[in-house]
């Protein structure tokens, strides 16, 4: 499973449109922090960004947007893992 820089793991959501904004807002959001890119950062093979709602990027894998769970406390926790049956680990 992908984790971030600082090792926690990574989760797409069902609910995401193929394009357009995150179907995750207001409590969704603070619960699932979007996963952001940096100025300096390169898409690159099925890693790429989409525009986020407050103007920078969001991580997506293959297409769908990626986010970390709040839950979840150490690296490695992946208590997020198919949290409503819309939830899922990033997994190549």
């Amino acid at each position: 499973m992908y984790t971030d820089a600082k090792g926690m793991t990574l989760y797409t959501f069902d609910k995401d449109p193929a394009s357009g904004p995150s179907a995750c807002s207001g409590g969704c959001a603070q619960a699932w922090p979007a996963v952001m890119a940096d100025g300096s950062d390169k898409p690159q093979g099925d890693w790429t960004m989409m525009p986020a709602a407050d103007g920078g990027n969001q991580w997506a894998y293959k297409g769908k947007r990626v986010y970390t769970f709040a839950k979840d406390k150490k690296p490695g926790d992946a208590n997020g893992e198919n949290f409503k049956d819309m939830w899922h680990t990033v997994k190549q």
